[in-house]
């Protein structure tokens, strides 16, 4: 496992190192100052997706910004631990795993309320996959140009190297799981 206080030493002192401040460093990433802040402070660690942001942004591979920050082959991440996020239009995501250095996965549970539309998500890189699986409710899947309606217990998987959108377009809460590789390209 890897521990938020040394992942935030070690993020400061790469980003000292390149005389960073922490608003370029956030400009460069794509990450909020103050979740880089939250990280280098060890307060927070961070998901996949923002890890592999912060790695871009200093020009490394997740793995060479990790290097030698594993010290457990074995990653627990507690319910309290999980990251919670209440989006926009009242849906809320959980982000279920833990950050695995070179592991471009992420497991996420989310509930849509009756009429929401969490909106489109643009296609990511080639060799990216995303399995569905629809705990209750109606969810309403878009692929591409195609659409499709899952009810509880059907479960589905496409590349997710093409634009897809998540909306509940019934009268009950949807919850349903996402099971993610997302491909990133890196950049020199």
């Amino acid at each position: 496992m890897i521990d938020p206080g040394a992942l935030g030493r070690r993020l400061h002192e790469l980003r000292a190192d390149r005389g960073l401040a922490l608003t370029a460093l956030a400009r460069q990433a794509g990450v909020s100052v103050s979740m880089l802040s939250a990280i280098e402070r060890g307060e927070k660690t961070p998901t996949v997706v923002v890890l592999s942001r912060i790695a871009d942004g200093l020009g490394l591979s997740v793995s060479r910004l990790l290097a030698g920050l594993e010290n457990d082959r074995v990653i627990v991440r507690r319910a309290a631990e999980q990251d919670h996020v209440a989006e926009p239009g009242g849906w809320h995501r959980t982000v279920l795993t833990p950050v695995v250095p070179g592991v471009n996965f992420e497991w996420i549970r989310t509930t849509l309320p009756p009429g929401c539309d969490a909106g489109g998500f643009p296609a990511y890189a080639p060799g990216s996959h995303e399995f569905v699986a629809v705990e209750s409710g109606e969810l309403c899947l878009g692929v591409g140009d195609a659409g499709y309606v899952l009810t509880a217990g059907d479960s589905v998987y496409f590349p997710a190297d093409v634009g897809h959108s998540y909306a509940n377009r019934g009268e009950h809460p949807c919850v349903y799981s996402v099971a993610a590789l997302i491909m990133r390209p890196r950049t020199a």
